[in-house]
C-alpha cells in the first residue's frame, strides 16, 4: 500500500510563512475552491442558488461576498467559491448540489495556491507586484491581475490583509516574486 503524504504547493509538509519588516506572507493550503459558470439562459437561477449558498449577494464585477463560504467574481457570470477545507472538503459537490443544472461547477482546490499578505505597508509590496490602482481598492475587492507574468486574483480583505491566488503550477515563482517585492519595498 502506498504511504501518501500531503504537501503544500511549495512542496513542504507545513505551510511556508515569511516575514520581512512589518509584512508577513503566509501560504494558506487549507482552502477548498470550486469554479461556477452560469449556463446560458440560467443566469438568474444560478445567481439565486449561489446567493443562498454563500448567504450574501452574488459578487458583482471585482468583488467578493460571503462569510463561511465566500465567492469572488472571476468573469462574466463566473465565480470562484472558497471555503475552509476542513469543513468543505467536498465543496465542488456542495456547490453543484446547490446550483443544479443552472451552472457548471469544477473542482479547483488543487489548481490554485493562496498566499496571504498581512501587516502594515502592504501597499508598497503590491505596487511592485501588480498594476492595480491600490488607492481605489476597498474591502471586498477581488481583482484579476498579472503578477510576475502569472495570472492571479488579488482579494482585498482589509487595510492590512490581502490574499493572492495564483496557479499551483507557478507557486514557487509567485512566492519568489512576493518575497523579492517584500525585500525591495520594506
Amino acid at each position: 500500500m502506498d504511504n501518501l503524504v500531503a504537501i503544500t504547493a511549495l512542496g513542504a509538509a507545513d505551510p511556508r510563512v515569511d516575514t520581512v519588516g512589518p509584512v508577513t506572507c503566509s501560504e494558506i493550503p487549507d482552502v477548498a475552491l470550486a469554479s461556477v459558470a452560469a449556463r446560458l439562459g440560467q443566469e438568474t437561477a444560478a445567481k439565486a442558488a449561489l446567493k443562498k449558498l454563500i448567504g450574501a449577494e452574488v459578487p458583482k464585477v471585482q468583488r467578493f461576498e460571503g462569510t463561511a463560504i465566500t465567492a469572488f467574481w472571476a468573469g462574466p457570470e463566473q465565480w470562484m467559491v472558497e471555503a475552509p477545507h476542513d469543513t468543505h472538503e467536498d465543496l465542488a459537490a456542495q456547490v453543484k448540489s446547490a446550483v443544479g443544472s443552472a451552472a457548471s461547477v469544477t473542482e479547483q482546490t488543487d489548481a490554485w495556491v493562496r498566499f496571504d499578505l498581512a501587516g502594515a505597508n502592504i501597499q508598497a509590496v503590491l505596487e511592485l507586484l501588480c498594476q492595480l490602482d491600490l488607492r481605489i481598492l476597498t474591502k471586498g475587492t477581488a481583482a484579476r491581475s498579472s503578477i510576475h507574468h502569472i495570472g492571479c486574483f488579488v482579494l482585498f480583505r482589509g487595510s492590512d490583509h490581502y490574499s493572492l491566488y495564483g496557479p499551483r503550477s507557478s507557486a514557487k515563482s509567485l512566492h519568489h516574486a512576493i518575497l523579492t517585492a517584500m525585500r525591495s519595498a520594506l
